[in-house]
């Protein structure tokens, strides 16, 4: 029996090994097309003046929804950069939803808001609008008061107000270019088959913000938010970017991004009460509108677009990710049709598979591995030799992305230009791996098992905002 167990023990390592060799391979292979698709977009950018593009070509309408759940402290300061952003012809449609604090009061006198009858274009289904205001200050101004009913019911709310072209979802809090218009829409204006663009999200922490602009970009001070830091920069450099190669892109981030209107209606919008609407209406944009248009294309900018606040305590970064695990598994367990489904092509037979092995079932494989390991070791079942495989396989892969990540961040978008920056960005690096990866390994393990135990609840996420 004790030798049984031994041979158990000993495969279970030897398909930890084949694990972690096997996501670092991908990572590799995800960083190689990264850097092509990187220096593809790069040297398109290179010649275009994108306010002359636009001059040249019928460009789309915008409107900016921005959804707000008691964002009294920041909303003013928030609404007033977004209507300073560049582009030709947009709307901001601010929907609050149902606020307990003075969020709507605070909009409706620092804009001079005026009721007007409410006159939806669409009719996906949301919770009651109690009011509807214009700004007398800004005409492409428009606020919202409904009954509370979550984000995604609030981004519907606006989704039906709106009769632009595309809709693009911006969370209260975060932080635009002035040029973020311009640069993630031009995809809709050079092929109609795109439905759908992210962009690249970066950490706001320890940088400079004057009047809810980002005008100096340095390191935040937490370690926590440093480790975030080239976090964001890998997923983005090589995770969006790497995907995109095979029209693989299954999330955009819900702090900005930007859709086509008319195949939002298609599909009836944001899923309610759904903890990761913003993966899931993503899945469900390429489950259900490629079966009509095969072309159908989902569309990611590495240019860094938006900037976020990163949590700094581990209380709040665990709540996030334990979120966004929940939210992952419910995306891929809705849409499981595209596991291994020949007709979505590259998406359905390698990029879906790859998020349920590695990032719906990864966490659940990691932990106890690492369990069964140091078990293992402590009692002589694993040779040496085969501890210092398996560390180079779990940890120095780790390493080298991460590296990798900062090198082409330097090369292409040097979005932190002091070479003290470099020096410590390549710090991070290395030690991100020994402590946090661990630590957000836990979290998005208890969420796994809090889903599959039945607790889908959000979490509740307090930030501390930004100074201007």
């Amino acid at each position: 029996m004790t030798e049984i167990l031994k041979n158990i023990v000993q495969y279970f390592n030897y398909f930890i090994l084949l694990y972690f060799l096997a996501i670092g391979s991908i990572y590799i292979l995800l960083s190689l097309l990264s850097f092509f698709n990187l220096k593809r977009y790069l040297n398109n950018q290179a010649f275009k003046d994108l306010k002359d593009v636009f001059k040249l070509k019928k460009y789309k309408s915008i409107s900016l929804i921005v959804p707000a759940y008691n964002e009294e402290a920041g909303i003013y300061t928030s609404v007033l950069a977004l209507l300073q952003l560049e582009y030709p012809e947009y709307k901001i449609i601010v929907v609050n939803d149902g606020s307990k604090d003075q969020t709507l009061d605070i909009l409706k006198e620092k804009f001079n808001a005026i009721e007007v009858p409410y006159l939806p274009f669409g009719n996906i289904p949301t919770e009651k609008v109690n009011s509807v205001y214009i700004c007398k200050n800004y005409k492409n101004l428009v606020i919202v008061d409904k009954k509370n009913g979550g984000k995604a019911d609030a981004i519907n709310v606006g989704i039906n107000i709106s009769d632009s072209d595309l809709i693009i979802v911006v969370d209260a809090d975060s932080i635009i270019e002035r040029d973020s218009l311009l640069k993630i829409s031009y995809p809709f204006v050079e092929n109609e088959n795109v439905i759908a663009v992210g962009g690249t999200v970066r950490i706001a922490n320890g940088c400079q913000i004057n009047k809810g602009y980002v005008t100096s970009v340095e390191l935040p001070k937490s370690w926590l938010a440093k480790f975030q830091v080239v976090e964001y920069i890998r997923a983005f450099m090589f995770g969006r970017n790497g995907f995109q190669i095979m029209d693989g892109i299954l999330i955009i981030s819900g702090a900005f991004s930007c859709f086509k209107r008319s195949e939002l209606i298609k599909v009836n919008g944001f899923l309610k009460n759904c903890i990761g609407e913003d993966m899931e209406i993503i899945v469900r944009m390429h489950r259900q509108l490629r079966k009509e248009n095969p072309q159908a294309l989902i569309s990611f900018i590495p240019d860094p677009v938006c900037w976020t606040e990163a949590p700094e305590s581990k209380k709040i970064l665990g709540l996030q990710r334990k979120r966004w695990q929940k939210g992952t598994i419910v995306s891929l367990l809705l849409h499981k049709q595209l596991f291994f489904n020949t007709h979505y092509g590259l998406l359905g037979m390698i990029v879906f598979p790859y998020f349920v092995l590695f990032e719906m079932l990864g966490p659940i494989i990691e932990a106890v591995g690492y369990l069964v390991f140091f078990v293992s070791l402590i009692f002589g079942m694993v040779s040496l030799n085969f501890a210092l495989v398996l560390f180079s396989a779990a940890i120095l892969y780790g390493i080298v992305l991460s590296l990798l990540s900062v090198i082409f961040e330097e090369l292409t978008f040097r979005r932190y230009s002091r070479l003290s920056h470099l020096i410590e960005l390549f710090i991070i690096a290395v030690l991100e791996n020994f402590g946090y990866r661990q630590i957000t390994l836990w979290y998005r393990f208890k969420g796994t098992l809090e889903y599959f135990l039945g607790d889908r609840k959000w979490g509740h996420m307090e930030k501390k905002g930004f100074s201007s």
